[in-house]
């Protein structure tokens, strides 16, 4: 989001707020402005708080090699504070004259082109672009195309919410009348006829559709004889549903990222929208959970979700869905198998009775010996045999268990060769949650 918001601009304001340090968001964005090769202004905020240290923000920036002007480089930089007012003026002069330096020039007389920042799908107003015009000038009763989407203009408002009847060079606007949400990034032009328009886009779209499925991944041997190997391979298929196309593609990017050797995540579609029975309908074909992010289903995608048993998951923080997802994942992961020693017993005498097999009398010299844990006869520090526990007795009496200091009368199912002298380990198997 940041790299395509970096080269929509002709100029870049990085706030950084005195009271703090370089956030690693804000090294992200100065790393996507330079990266587009675009003018950076620094604004330092929040001058207005006791705990304010603008000097600390401009160490911070020289160590990232971002010398400001009052340090001798070639970045302007201005303390100011947003609540009260102070120094935003004079941050608004450095911003003209960096303009003024770049001599940024724009033809308003001809057909518009410009960039989508953000769709969405209004529900009474249908599907609503925000879109930035870089060169000549948009109006309503235009035919734009932008990626696989095109429409007429029907209506045109600006950053107050107020209509508008055209926008020129470096203008935002949110348009009204497109056939479906646009990819964010993508860019726009007008086109001379509906039928163009139409033509190209559905050109696009078939294109858009060879390219998926060329891109699907078919299974190699390679890849079925990994997840032999591995055993238990799985893997977790979403459907992402968002209310704008942005947070739609931050989040399908996060969940995919998420995928481990065992398993692999996979978006099966993703798009703006409130959940819709078709949503489900997938769904419940691919056995795939559905994630709504700041959207809601509709009715009848409810009730069918209900009927078909398919998991819709509704968030709006971004984080806390990828942390449910991979709560998700690790329990789909096998538990492992680990042993825990619950005691020994050593062998002091042994009894051959016909038709039982060889009773060996033992006293328990550490922990306890269970009766429906396993066992492993050592001897001279080597385990001769592992099985199950046959019986345990006190004197005449069968017990559930034996504690250290005690003895007892035991035998080993299927084990007969018990000596004088041996060790008798008791262990259990206990399943311990894998992590991812």
């Amino acid at each position: 989001m940041r790299a395509r918001g970096a080269k929509v601009t002709d100029l870049c304001i990085i706030i950084v707020a005195a009271d703090d340090s370089v956030m690693p968001q804000t090294v992200e964005a100065i790393n996507h402005a330079s990266a587009a090769g675009v003018p950076i202004v620094f604004a330092i905020n929040k001058i207005d708080k006791p705990t304010a240290n603008p000097e600390k923000i401009k160490e911070g920036l020289a160590a990232m090699n971002y010398l400001v002007e009052d340090w001798g480089g070639k970045y302007q930089s201005q303390d100011i504070s947003a609540k009260k007012g102070l120094g935003v003026d004079d941050l608004m002069e450095k911003v003209l004259l960096e303009a003024e330096m770049l001599d940024l020039k724009a033809n308003p007389n001809r057909k518009a082109t410009g960039s989508i920042i953000e769709s969405s799908l209004d529900k009474g107003r249908g599907y609503v672009a925000t879109v930035l015009v870089q060169n000549g000038t948009l109006r309503v009763g235009d035919t734009i195309l932008a990626g696989t989407h095109f429409g007429k203009v029907k209506a045109m408002f600006n950053e107050r919410n107020q209509r508008i009847k055209e926008a020129g060079p470096a203008t935002p606007a949110l348009v009204l009348g497109l056939n479906g949400a646009p990819t964010a990034g993508d860019t726009f032009n007008v086109m001379d006829t509906d039928q163009e328009a139409r033509e190209i886009a559905n050109k696009r779209e078939q294109l858009q559709r060879e390219q998926g499925l060329r891109t699907t991944t078919r299974m190699t041997l390679e890849e079925i004889a990994r997840r032999r190997a591995l055993g238990n391979f799985h893997e977790l298929n979403i459907i992402v549903k968002g209310d704008v196309d942005g947070s739609i593609e931050a989040l399908s990017d996060s969940l995919i990222k998420q995928s481990t050797e065992e398993i692999q995540v996979n978006v099966l579609h993703k798009a703006v929208g409130e959940i819709s029975e078709s949503d489900v309908v997938l769904a419940a074909a691919s056995d795939a959970i559905i994630i709504g992010f700041q959207v809601r289903p509709s009715l009848a995608a409810r009730r069918a979700a209900e009927r078909d048993g398919v998991e819709i998951r509704l968030y709006s923080v971004i984080y806390q869905a990828i942390e449910e997802v991979k709560d998700a994942m690790a329990g789909m992961l096998e538990p492992e198998m680990k042993e825990e020693i619950t005691g020994t017993a050593e062998v002091l005498q042994t009894y051959k009775i016909s038709k039982v097999g060889t009773i060996a009398g033992a006293i328990v010299r550490e922990g306890k010996i269970k009766r429906n844990c396993k066992v492993r006869v050592i001897r001279d520090g080597i385990v001769r045999y592992t099985g199950d526990l046959g019986s345990l007795k006190r004197f005449k009496d069968d017990v559930k268990e034996v504690v250290s200091g005690y003895d007892c009368g035991l035998n080993i199912a299927g084990y007969n060769d018990i000596q004088e002298g041996d060790i008798i380990e008791g262990f259990e198997e206990v399943a311990v949650k894998k992590t991812l």
